[in-house]
């Protein structure tokens, strides 16, 4: 059985560590898009519910007023970055 000399086996695992840093970067990059729509990020009921302060039935009666806009799939609500922040400031500019 032939033996790798310790400069070369530190170079293979060089190599092998930059490949997996340029996967992980990769693999950030798709994740950032499958959680986006028309390049606008998107958040969840939980996201919402952490950022407003408010409860799942709050959020649901902004929903249902059309207060929020907001798109289903797969039976789960998700809601534009953008929107959120505009129904930030129509909120707070009517208090």
């Amino acid at each position: 059985m032939e033996q790798i000399s310790k400069q070369n086996f530190e170079a293979w695992m060089e190599r092998i560590l930059d490949r997996l840093d340029r996967t992980d970067g990769k693999l950030e990059q798709v994740l950032k898009r499958q959680n986006c729509m028309d390049g606008d990020d998107l958040l969840d009921n939980q996201d919402l519910i952490g950022l407003l302060k408010v409860s799942h039935r709050t959020l649901q009666r902004f929903r249902s007023d059309g207060k929020l806009p907001y798109c289903k799939y797969k039976g789960k609500a998700y809601y534009k970055l953008t929107d959120v922040h505009q129904f930030i400031r129509a909120y707070f500019e009517g208090r």
